[in-house]
C-alpha cells in the first residue's frame, strides 16, 4: 500500500520531530523511528486499528502520546492527522 500524507498531517509530524529534537536529537529519532513501525504495521494489517469514524481509523503510538489517524482508500493509506492525545483530538475527524 502506498502512504500518503494529508499537508496539515505532514506538519504535525515535523512539528512532533522539532519539539522532540528541541529537548533531545535522541528523542526526536525515537518518535521519527516509531512512527515509521506504526506505519509498516498498518500497511500489513490495515484494518486492525480501531474505526474512529465512518472511514477514519486510529492507530496509537506505544510511548508517545500520539496517535495517526488514517484512511483506507483502495491500495492507499491516507494519514489525516498526527494527533497529539491531549489537544482536542475530536477536532482531527473531519479532515478529508
Amino acid at each position: 500500500m502506498k502512504i500518503s500524507f494529508f499537508p496539515s498531517a505532514n506538519i504535525e509530524f515535523l512539528d512532533a520531530i522539532d519539539f522532540y529534537d528541541y529537548h533531545s536529537p535522541e528523542l526526536g529519532l525515537a518518535f521519527k523511528k516509531e512512527l515509521f513501525e506504526a506505519l509498516d504495521f498498518i500497511q500489513l494489517f490495515p484494518n486492525s486499528w480501531q474505526k474512529v469514524g465512518p472511514h477514519t481509523h486510529k492507530c496509537v503510538l506505544k510511548k508517545f502520546p500520539y496517535v495517526l489517524l488514517y484512511i483506507i482508500d483502495g491500495e492507499q493509506l491516507l494519514i489525516s492527522a498526527v494527533a497529539h492525545q491531549h489537544r482536542h483530538p475530536r477536532s482531527y475527524l473531519n479532515r478529508k
